[in-house]
């Protein structure tokens, strides 16, 4: 598979949209935002969320938001984003949020690059970078304990999803 990965571009947003509520209706248990509310949102959220504007940019520069898209052809397969996380004494560490990959690109060493490329792209910006996941989410776990991230915690009940409540690992690279 020939894939290009790159910061997805405010002109893609809807292409973003589509990849996020896909990802928000079909796994549900994976991520704390939910279908309904974000379906409801007009494009401009989500071309703001392109735009690097939401959050807040830090001296070094950084935008405070950005999100990679996973290409093959004109199709995005796959998705995650990153956040400086803000304030002074906070600046120095960064979250990954938002992961996805569609189901036809699972397996294909897709998530190892796009993750890479993230890294890639914060490691002189930021010191750490955070990410939760859901516990009973082993292939992710495993997917992001072999690019280095550690489990620092759980946080039980950190997502209620129809009615049933999910734990979240806790994980954190040090990049520097």
């Amino acid at each position: 598979m020939t894939v290009i990965i790159r910061p997805l571009r405010v002109d893609e947003a809807a292409l973003y949209r589509d990849i996020r509520l896909e990802a928000l209706r079909t796994h549900p248990e994976a991520f704390g935002a939910s279908f309904e509310q974000e379906a409801a949102r007009p494009l401009g959220f989500f071309a703001e969320r392109l735009s690097g504007q939401e959050g807040m940019t830090g001296p070094t520069g950084i935008s405070g938001n950005v999100i990679f898209g996973g290409f093959q052809d004109a199709a995005v397969l796959a998705i995650a984003g990153f956040i400086v996380q803000s304030g002074l004494k906070r600046e120095h560490k960064g979250t990954l949020w938002g992961m996805y990959v569609r189901p036809e690109a699972r397996g294909t060493g897709l998530a190892s690059l796009l993750v890479e490329a993230v890294l890639d792209h914060v490691r002189d910006r930021v010191e750490l970078i955070q990410l939760s996941v859901i516990a009973d989410n082993v292939i992710a776990r495993r997917l992001y304990a072999s690019l280095g991230f550690e489990p620092y915690g759980i946080e039980e009940r950190a997502l209620k999803v129809e009615g049933r409540y999910l734990d979240e690992v806790l994980m954190a690279k040090l990049l520097r």
